[in-house]
């Protein structure tokens, strides 16, 4: 995703630095959500990644996902909301 933006892996790593946003380590029970949600979507096919994030999404109770990948989050039905609002727009 950041291949186009040489300058936008250090930039995301300095945003980490400051705190802008966090890693987070994802429990057992996260992480069997995003296998159950890899094997839902298998005709996607939706990735560990992406599912990790629907599945930490449903944890925290957002409903925003920050994404370049619109088709796929799109299509995907998270269990706590009726979809995701995806950013940017």
């Amino acid at each position: 995703m950041l291949r186009g933006a040489p300058d936008g892996f250090a930039a995301l790593l300095r945003d980490f630095a400051t705190g802008a946003f966090e890693v987070l380590d994802l429990p057992q029970s996260w992480l069997q959500r995003a296998g159950e949600l890899v094997e839902t979507y298998s005709d996607l096919p939706l990735g560990l990644v992406d599912a990790s994030v629907v599945a930490s999404a449903e944890m925290l109770g957002e409903d925003k996902v920050a994404t370049l990948d619109h088709r796929h989050f799109s299509v995907v039905r998270p269990a706590h909301v009726d979809a995701f609002t995806l950013l940017p727009n």
